[in-house]
């Protein structure tokens, strides 16, 4: 019972992380959109520098630096499971910012002229308009980073953040082998439950044809 309850806390904590990555790298992924497309060209510099050094980095090695570097800099420990939380936000946030702005690049620019023309603002226009077709358009390659999330929660025990499959490792460490097959399982029933919500969501944006 002891070994369950360990890999339920282990289950817990994956699909934590997955949660609130999501919660904070879409909102910030689409703020961070905006700041590369900014007509403030140091701004704009300075986030598409940000993009390309997180996209241009291993995520094993955005978490180390986001839990050491705190306590090397300012002697400020942050708890393990709060950085690997951060370091996930920011590195989906910045390949969630990627897709939201090839979304909103394949929009003809005609469509923001025709609703301005309609007497639309263009806050009107994008709300109205356009929205919905960047959702459509980016729901296929969102899903494919979301599932991508997923199995890279397990990242996390890099800082020893005791996620599931550092749990497994233990009881295998002693020759108990079965963790290991319900971590597998885990991923997959939490993989193909997604993938069949993504489904359902693309199938219901099927109205927008573009």
């Amino acid at each position: 019972m002891d070994k369950i309850m360990t890999l339920l806390e282990g289950f817990g904590l994956n699909t934590a992380i997955f949660f609130c990555t999501l919660l904070g790298a879409l909102p910030l992924g689409l703020a961070i959109m905006f700041c590369t497309r900014s007509s403030n060209k140091i701004i704009a510099t300075i986030f598409r520098g940000i993009v390309w050094v997180v996209r241009g980095t291993p995520l094993m090695l955005q978490l180390i630096a986001v839990f050491y570097l705190p306590s090397l800099i300012f002697e400020w420990a942050m708890p393990r499971t709060v950085a690997a939380i951060v370091a996930f936000i920011i590195n989906y946030a910045c390949y969630f910012s990627e897709i939201f702005r090839g979304g909103l690049d394949a929009i003809p620019v005609g469509q923001y002229e025709a609703g301005q023309v309609l007497g639309l603002t263009r806050t009107q226009v994008f709300f109205k308009v356009i929205l919905m077709q960047v959702v459509k358009r980016i729901v296929a390659p969102m899903g494919n980073e979301i599932i991508t999330l997923i199995k890279d929660t397990s990242l996390a025990n890099i800082i020893a953040v005791p996620e599931l499959i550092m749990v497994s490792k233990r009881f295998l460490a002693k020759g108990i082998l079965w963790p290991f097959f319900s971590t597998a399982i885990f991923f997959l029933v939490f993989t193909g439950i997604t993938t069949l919500v993504l489904n359902r969501c693309e199938k219901k944006l099927n109205y927008y044809k573009l």
